[in-house]
């Protein structure tokens, strides 16, 4: 199978006696690349050649032989390449670096976990406090934290779930910085003085950094995961994969989807063709309070409101609710969001309706938009679901980022 996508070549110019602590200068250069997930890097040695210091190098003096001109290539991802450029420029003092952008590569294998992979995970040990663990959560991109053993093992991960399901938090971590100061240290305080051990998922599953993006995604699929931590052949931890990483990498190899049937053939379904049907829904009369019962009551999080007709007039996320409700409403909204029974029934009843919540512009898609433009809007927007409309922006379902990768991975 051939695939392509875009590529970047770094080149780096150095003599077959440069030293870095002791070690030639273009096997740290080698490591560096491998150590940063790159696909591949080769290292050429020249037959004759001089750099900025006009000393001619060549091999048709034994004399000088041991000083031949040696150049290392380096080609992947542009992604990659910006990864390990600082690296490799750390390690040059007198050599030459080029780059060269804008191509084209035609592999003869399928994309690798390895090729999408993030190489700087976050990581804890057992005994990291949990509030710090929360921390590395919120600032990091991947929202995993990998626990790891004395001997560099993978113990476990933690992610938002883990800390909802067993810290005793109230609300997922995306809620925290718009909560009142009040409830976010109460909500810190529930995990106070409890570590990361007692609240990783283990054992945890892992994947080999030369899985096929398609095998990686079926696993994810399979079992109801978005992060994979992986590992390379001596099961050394190597990076995380997460699901938008196989979904963003689907969307960039979109213009050579024809090179691709396994991985991307599917994408050519249409919204209709895989979208959820059953979305909570509120006109936009309806007493917040029945709102915010719908929201918490779907695993969307979310209502779209609409008019007598079903044409949306905008949408509902429990983020929107905190955010735009004022003070004296925010108390009984927290507790009704939060609480597990119905809010009528523990007291807390914001009052008001879904016209004076909703954000009015909608991100929408056609239901005839193929799987691909979905995706790509998604990405573009930075959102995980979209709103699926027909020709006259009546509500038909949503479509979400779980649903394509199921797709990817065939199970659609």
């Amino acid at each position: 199978m051939t695939e392509y996508a875009e590529v970047e070549v770094l080149r780096v110019y150095c003599g077959e006696s440069d030293r870095s602590d002791g070690r030639p200068v273009y096997e740290v250069i080698v490591e560096e690349a491998r150590r940063h997930g790159a696909a591949g890097a080769t290292v050429l040695r020249g037959v004759l050649g001089f750099g900025a210091g006009s000393l001619v190098h060549t091999a048709k003096l034994l004399r000088l032989s041991e000083d031949l001109p040696m150049v290392v290539e380096i080609v992947d991802r542009p992604e990659r390449i910006e990864a390990v450029l600082p690296r490799i420029e750390g390690v040059i003092k007198g050599g030459l670096i080029t780059r060269q952008r804008g191509l084209t590569a035609r592999f003869h294998c399928p994309v690798r976990v390895r090729d999408v992979m993030a190489t700087a995970v976050a990581t804890a040990n057992r005994d990291t406090p949990l509030p710090v663990v929360m921390d590395m959560l919120v600032s990091h991109d991947n929202k995993a934290v990998l626990v790891i053993e004395s001997d560099g093992s993978v113990a476990g991960i933690i992610t938002g779930g883990d800390i909802l399901m067993r810290g005793g938090m109230a609300a997922r971590l995306s809620l925290q910085d718009i909560l009142p100061e009040d409830i976010r240290k109460n909500e810190r305080d529930k995990i106070s003085g409890r570590t990361a051990g007692e609240v990783m998922t283990s054992p945890v599953v892992t994947i080999n950094d030369r899985t096929s993006l398609r095998d990686a995604a079926q696993l994810m699929t399979g079992k109801g995961l978005k992060r994979l931590p992986v590992v390379d052949a001596a099961g050394e931890l190597v990076g995380l994969v997460s699901r938008v990483d196989i979904l963003r990498a689907a969307s960039d190899l979109a213009p050579s989807a024809q090179a691709l049937p396994r991985f991307t053939a599917g994408l050519f379904q249409q919204a209709r063709d895989v979208m959820i049907t059953d979305v909570p829904t509120a006109f936009p009369d309806t007493p917040l309070h029945q709102v915010v019962a719908a929201i918490v009551a779907s695993p969307l999080r979310r209502a779209v409101v609409v008019d007598a007709d079903k044409t949306v007039r905008g949408i509902i996320l429990d983020s929107d609710l905190l955010r735009r409700c004022g003070p004296a409403r925010k108390p009984g909204l927290i507790e009704a969001l939060f609480s597990f029974g119905k809010p009528e029934e523990t007291g807390a009843c914001p009052t008001g309706s879904a016209a004076e919540v909703m954000e009015p512009n909608v991100l929408t898609i056609h239901e005839d938009a193929t799987l691909m433009e979905v995706l790509q809007k998604m990405l573009a927007a930075k959102v995980k679901r979209l709103v699926v409309v027909d020709d006259a922006g009546k509500l038909l379902g949503m479509v979400d980022r779980e649903a394509i990768l199921r797709v990817i991975a065939g199970a659609h």
